[in-house]
């Protein structure tokens, strides 16, 4: 039987949807997140095994990797982040350290914990950034620079980890899950970040995990230390008047 694809922060929109991509593909799993109903909701659903995990605690990730690869990893996918949009003169220090704590040391925390489980099954890893990390947005300096430091990770641990495993990493723009919530509850202001991107809509959950999924898949086996945007465009062209 294939070892599992770990998924941190399955429950939020992106997590939830590659795991119920990964088993309609048949692909055995490990889900985990830090809200205990939710975590039991889904996993419920999808019939598979599932941790509680606060991904800011070093012990609790090194415990949900030991539960997960009985059988080694076949994939380590961390989907935890946060979106911080203040001016800097808004962002306090803390902003910054927990912006990096979350989506930068949680992130390597948990490809140290799964490395060789991973090695063992010649597994791929999938993190996560946002265009925002290239593109010099205004009020996005804590995000842009914790992003923007999953990205030099993703280069320096798809090095560190090669040939044994792979590292990739999705570069979304505003996707439609909780987490956007509050910058989507306006319809006005969704309508005018919609438009922002030459495809002309924001994304979807599912338009994120697609690429997860097939970096996880044998047919991306020859892809390792990229950043992929999945961002309607807006990372590389211009939006027509």
């Amino acid at each position: 039987m294939t070892a599992p694809v770990l998924i941190f922060g399955a429950t939020g929109g992106v997590g939830a949807a590659l795991a119920r991509r990964l088993v309609a593909a048949g692909r055995p799993l490990h889900l985990c997140g830090r809200r205990p109903e939710a975590v039991r909701a889904l996993a419920d659903e999808l019939g598979a095994p599932s941790s509680v995990c606060d991904v800011t605690d070093t012990d609790a990730v090194s415990r949900t990797v030991a539960e997960a690869a009985g059988s080694g990893l076949s994939g380590l996918v961390y989907c935890p982040g946060s979106i911080v949009i203040k001016p800097l003169k808004a962002t306090s220090a803390d902003d910054f350290m927990t912006a990096f704590r979350l989506n930068v040391v949680g992130a390597a925390e948990a490809v140290r914990a799964g490395a060789r489980a991973l090695a063992a099954n010649e597994g791929a890893v999938v993190l996560f950034s946002t265009v925002a990390a290239g593109q010099g947005f205004a009020n996005h300096a804590a995000i842009a620079a914790a992003k923007g430091a999953v990205e030099a990770l993703t280069r320096a641990l798809a090095t560190e980890l090669a040939p044994a495993v792979r590292v990739n990493c999705i570069a979304p723009s505003l996707t439609r899950t909780p987490l956007a919530e509050p910058l989507l509850a306006n319809a006005a202001m969704g309508k005018a970040l919609a438009e922002q991107h030459p495809l002309r809509r924001l994304g979807e959950p599912d338009d994120i995990a697609a690429t997860a999924a097939f970096l996880l898949d044998g047919s991306a086996s020859w892809i390792t230390g990229q950043v992929i945007g999945v961002d309607g465009g807006r990372s590389a062209l211009r939006v027509r008047g």
